[in-house]
């Protein structure tokens, strides 16, 4: 069970672009990308739902709204919010379902955060997609960003398809098998490596990210 930190994240970024020209072209025309990580909390999984097939944008907006509205988000402040409540924080009628059904499976005990933190990837997957509303993407996301996992490549993911398929100069229609063939030489560091392309895919389009992010607290 790998996982990267500030100590060695900037080198495991090197040493994919040793291994992959297109890689090392990327660090080379924009720099190394963000140390894009997060709290592995149920706060960070609320924005990872919200962030589910919509714009970091519109997820954002929602977050931010949310935190106005609740502060520091926790299972009883969600349960205690009403669907206009919720609606008011640009929830959708299902992500209002999905964040209800975490914060009943965390007060309950059905779902241990700390616990699962030091569990295998598979263990993660298995206790997370138990949840109504979390596939494999927001977990992906969880084990990338607040688990700090070293190789997850979500091909749920279109910008990072998307940036893969740019930067290595792929047919519109490539099959998944033959994308994550493509990632196989970035074992055991694939996380990274969709972190170098999701700084392309940013730095190329002038994408201006929202610090969302910054009032956490853990």
């Amino acid at each position: 069970m790998q996982t990267f930190d500030a100590t060695n994240f900037k080198e495991i970024c090197n040493k994919l672009g040793r291994i992959d020209k297109d890689l090392y072209s990327v660090i080379k025309q924009h720099g190394h990308p963000p140390m894009w990580t997060r709290p592995a909390t149920f706060q960070t999984l609320i924005l990872t739902i919200l962030e589910q097939q919509v714009s970091l944008a519109s997820a954002y907006a929602a977050f931010k709204k949310l935190k106005q509205k609740t502060g520091y988000v926790t299972p009883a402040k969600i349960l205690s919010l009403t669907d206009t409540e919720l609606r008011a924080c640009y929830f959708s009628r299902q992500k209002t379902i999905y964040a209800r059904e975490l914060a009943r499976a965390i007060q309950t005990k059905q779902l241990n955060l700390k616990k699962i933190s030091s569990a295998h990837e598979d263990e993660v997957r298995y206790e997370l997609k138990k949840i109504k509303g979390i596939g494999d993407w927001t977990v992906d996301v969880f084990l990338m960003h607040a688990l700090q996992r070293t190789d997850l490549f979500p091909l749920g993911d279109i910008a990072l398809v998307n940036s893969l398929k740019e930067t290595k100069q792929l047919h519109p229609h490539i099959s998944r098998e033959d994308l994550l063939a493509i990632a196989e030489p970035w074992r055991p560091y694939r996380t990274i490596a969709a972190m170098i392309l999701w700084h392309s895919y940013i730095q190329k389009r002038g994408i201006k990210l929202n610090h969302a992010l910054e009032d956490y607290s853990g």
